[in-house]
């Protein structure tokens, strides 16, 4: 990242500012404002209704700075001990039923050596529950914090801090004191003489854009000031905590220096750490759950987050209940996200999905905008249609079965209906749009990262690495005998050897190459369920469905599809598992990537297989009446449906995208909300409808559902799998982006209502990114550039009429290709077949006597093929080698041209804004300024103490 490589640092202490100031303005980013970049972004307690003070923890210390008595309240409450003053930082349960007890007391007891404070509760509702209560003292949270490098406040040396607001550096200390410092390297700046033009550039798209901007409605998408109000500015340096530079930190109470979530962070930390048993393998609470000593184990949230009063007239009550009415609530829908208090709550990892969540909806909406554009086109363009009309008069047309033996013979007008749907998304403007949104996949991952370098700029994690990451503890236990020492730190950690890495990646690979073959193998279970239903479909007693037999076959078959899907995906979550734990990864950001990595691409093939089958080969490879392909020698292969295959594919991405989008937000809220419903059923009928407000908060959130193991896995996962319908076959449902923006408008709220109200306080983390997910996203970008020039060239007719217009129709050599130049293309894109050229299995059961009266002689079918009677029956025409040939040739053209635009987008839009790169340059020049000042002042000094002391000074500077 070049904002945290650009600098030269003397020290190993970093620095770099909290996120207390105003966000910098990206004013060239378009949707800024749906994420609430000016949304108020503050981390104070003065959001929060002083009259119930022991909502939070801040509120209890805030008392004792002014020496008052800690209520009563705090007692009761559940998020303090006994006393009333140790605020809860972590939640352990186990039942006492649980046989496991050895292996509790060790761990209990090594949790008192680390110096945290315990405190046992059973139960209200279960006295076989116990909760075991933990407290970090702050001498444990200084120890820790030092080690996990926690960045807090300090006090810098400034010469110029008179006046001046800080400003985001790096820092070391020197002569006593904080000195920032934060040089660029000669490559840096370099790299940014190159940019010069691509800013030049920037400068003027973003004037087009603000201009833009004062158009919009933005006053309706905007935070109510009235409940999130303009806090004071308090900026301030942060570096990783010390304790021998302790006196540097700005404390003003040791309860509220560190806060709620850094505070269950370290003790966290620590339980990941501490052994259960006698050996270097038996350590962590992650094993202690996985084997049932422990039921479960969270941080609390702070309080409820709902009240009685008013949040405009009396305040929120704790940050829950503000998160809950400005974010989490349905009536806010409309509104900005205050990802800050986002941050604050649940941390930098959680902040930063629902910042990219609300980037790529905000970018949707041109997108969806130009798709339904699109879609409307094709209907109002629809009753101008040659080729509809050839279609819906093409009663005397009769084309040949499209199944053996109980296919009937059908007129081409019987298609009348399919082929004006195909009109709506197989129109003149589907090029342009597949372009587009390959264009439009390009400036939304490159805007975000121009936006992703501003959050990081505002939350602190410019200068965080992934080194700071912490060696995951199965790691430490599997290789704590083979040590080296790190080249960044110095100091030893264990070691995997590179041959133990290669083999257990090797099977890694095996096994995700196995899966990949598991579903190839399926969807070819689902051919051959297309290929014999359509013959039973046929045969069907109703007419509707008989009439109708290749729909039927494509709709259950897209339904089983589904299931299947489903299905699989349990057994790929298992399998991604078992590879990524045996591949042992050193840290929990490798652990994840290597775990994304497989269900990513367990679940894309799983999902787009039949989609890729129906897009590129249905169709493709059936042969031609009197000499079909077979699958097996028994089964004739589908062929598409006579208005084409774009109706199939449409049905499949349309119905897929539905369901799962569908399914996912009942899985994601509806399966929490019933579980909590029948749990707080149960308990009003025990204790009544008192009985759940007196329940300590601890209880409270017990009894909700706790997050899923892998995190946000799957909240990404959804929304990447969503991006790939987007992008990949746009060009065959121009839809997409529009459902897509639908889906995530709600989205949005369900996420952030499921996060506020059903699910347990997940522990807050921090990242500096989206991580692998942005690769993936990239490698989606450009296959879809790949998949759209072969939906256009293979799928659809475009490129068929477009030879007709311009080589057989009747303006051939003229230049035109209006409708008019569509005449006869119906008729010249069917070949003739004679009847009694059929094989005997595939010779239908009607004659096709109810057409004419009289057996049919001659039908037709999709291809373009020379007659039976010419001197090579049912060779290939001229026409098809000219169409083949304008479809590689397109497919070339259209892949190189977008690949262009693409890469000169990505060139010409810098990684970092023109505004936050020249606060940092301001930030180095100010640096350079209090450096030499720094020094000037201690020249100065040894001058006066050599003079003083009666030593001569000649020759030295200044």
């Amino acid at each position: 990242m070049e904002a945290s490589s650009s600098g030269s640092t003397i020290s190993s202490v970093t620095g770099g500012k909290a996120k207390t100031h105003q966000p910098a303005k990206d004013v060239n980013i378009f949707f800024d404002e749906l994420e609430g970049v000016n949304s108020p972004s503050k981390d104070d307690d003065s959001l929060l209704h002083h009259g119930n003070l022991t909502s939070t923890s801040d509120d209890a210390s805030r008392l004792e700075v002014v020496g008052e008595e800690v209520p009563d309240k705090n007692k009761t409450n559940g998020l303090y001990f006994r006393d009333g003053k140790c605020r809860i930082d972590y939640i352990l349960v186990y039942r006492k039923s649980n046989p496991q007890t050895e292996k509790r007391e060790v761990f209990e007891r090594n949790i008192r050596a680390e110096g945290l404070q315990m405190e046992k509760e059973s139960s209200l509702t279960n006295s076989d529950i116990i909760f075991v209560k933990l407290h970090a003292p702050w001498e444990v949270l200084g120890k820790y914090a030092e080690l996990m490098n926690v960045r807090m406040p300090f006090r810098p040396f400034n010469p110029f801090s008179a006046g001046a607001p800080c400003i985001l550096v790096r820092c070391c200390f020197l002569n006593g004191h904080f000195i920032e410092i934060n040089g660029r390297s000669r490559r840096s700046r370099r790299k940014i003489y190159y940019l010069h033009r691509r800013y030049k550039f920037m400068n003027r798209i973003e004037k087009q854009i603000s201009r833009f901007r004062g158009w919009l409605p933005r006053k309706p998408m905007k935070l109510d000031k009235e409940t999130l109000p303009d806090l004071e500015e308090n900026d301030c340096y942060t570096a990783p905590f010390s304790q021998q530079r302790i006196h540097h930190f700005i404390i003003h109470n040791k309860e509220t220096f560190f806060n709620n979530a850094t505070r269950s962070r370290i003790v966290h930390h620590i339980l990941q750490r501490v052994k259960y048993e006698e050996g270097k393998n038996k350590i962590g609470l992650n094993r202690l759950l996985s084997n049932g000593s422990y039921e479960a184990a969270f941080p609390l949230h702070e309080g409820s987050y709902r009240s009685k009063n008013s949040i405009k007239t009396h305040g929120a009550e704790n940050h829950r209940h503000l998160l809950y009415e400005c974010w989490a609530s349905w009536g806010v829908w409309y509104k900005y996200q205050p990802l800050d208090l986002v941050r604050r709550y649940f941390g930098e990892k959680i902040g930063l999905y629902f910042a990219w969540l609300g980037w790529y909806t905000g970018m949707l909406f041109p997108a969806a905008f130009i798709g339904l554009f699109v879609f409307l086109y094709g209907v109002t363009t629809l009753n101008h249609c040659q080729v509809s009309k050839e279609v819906c008069q093409a009663t005397d047309i009769i084309m040949c079965p499209i199944c053996d033996k109980y296919c009937p013979f059908m007129r081409l007008s019987d298609s009348c209906i399919y082929a004006k749907v195909t009109h709506l998304f197989d129109n003149g403007a589907t090029v342009f749009f597949a372009v587009f949104m390959a264009v439009w996949a390009t400036v939304f991952l490159e805007f975000w990262k121009r936006r992703r370098a501003v959050i990081a700029y505002d939350w602190d994690l410019i200068d965080w690495e992934e080194e700071e990451e912490e060696i995951r503890p199965q790691f430490e236990a599997k290789y704590s005998k083979k040590e080296r020492m790190n080249p960044i730190s110095g100091k030893p950690e264990p070691y995997q050897a590179f041959a133990d890495k290669c083999s257990r990646l090797i099977v890694s690979a095996s096994g995700i190459f196995f899966m990949i073959c598991v579903v190839i193998a399926a969807v070819f279970g689902i051919v051959i369920y297309r290929v014999v239903t359509v013959s039973t479909f046929a045969a069907f007693k109703w007419a509707l469905i008989r009439n109708n037999s290749q729909v039927a076959t494509t709709g259950t078959a897209v339904c089983i599809n589904f299931c299947i899907i489903m299905l699989l995906n349990v057994l790929y979550e298992k399998v991604a598992l078992f590879l990524t734990n045996l591949e042992q990864p050193r840290t929990e950001s490798e652990w994840e990537n290597s775990f994304t990595l497989k269900m990513f691409l367990f679940q894309f093939v799983n999902l787009n297989s039949s989609t890729f089958y129906i897009a590129f080969f249905l169709g493709r490879f059936t042969g031609h009446p009197g000499a079909y392909l077979r699958l097996i020698n028994r089964w004739r292969l589908e062929e598409c449906h006579p208005s084409g295959c774009l109706i199939d594919l449409c049905m499949q991405m349309g119905i897929i995208m539905v369901l799962k989008q569908t399914w996912n937000n009942f899985m994601e809220l509806g399966y929490p909300l019933i579980q909590n419903w029948w749990t707080r059923r149960k308990l009003r009928q025990e204790y009544g409808t008192q009985g759940k407000t007196s329940f300590p908060q601890w209880e409270k959130d017990y009894n909700l559902q706790p997050m899923n193991a892998y995190g946000l896995f799957d909240e990404y996962l959804e929304m990447i799998l969503q991006f790939g319908f987007t992008t990949i076959f746009v060009a065959a449902f121009p839809l997409a982006p529009l459902l897509a923006l639908l889906n995530n408008i709600i989205e949005i709220r369900l996420d952030a209502y499921k996060f506020v109200t059903q699910w347990r306080r997940p522990l807050a983390s921090r990242a500096k990114d989206i991580g692998i997910w942005y690769g993936i996203l990239e490698g989606i970008g450009i296959l879809s550039v790949i998949t759209n020039a072969f939906v256009i060239a293979v799928t659809s007719d475009f490129i068929p009429r477009l030879v007709y217009a311009y080589k057989y129709g009747p303006c051939a050599g003229q230049g035109e290709a209006g409708q008019k130049c569509m005449v006869g293309y119906v008729n010249a894109s069917l070949s003739v077949f004679l009847v009694s050229d059929f094989e005997n299995r595939s010779e239908p059961t009607s004659n096709g006597s109810e057409f004419s009266g009289s057996p049919l002689k001659y039908c037709r079918y999709r291809d373009y093929r020379d007659p039976p009677h010419s001197p090579v029956p049912y060779g290939y025409t001229l026409q098809f080698w000219h169409v083949l040939a304008a479809r590689l040739a397109f497919i070339i053209v259209f892949e190189h041209l977008v690949f262009c635009i693409k890469h000169l987008i990505s060139y010409l839009i810098p990684d970092l804004p023109k505004d936050l790169r020249d606060r940092m340059r301001r930030e180095k020049y100010l640096i350079q300024e209090m450096m030499y000042e720094a020094e000037l002042e201690r020249l100065q000094k040894e001058r006066k103490e050599r003079k003083k002391n009666g030593k001569s000074y000649h020759n030295e500077w200044p």
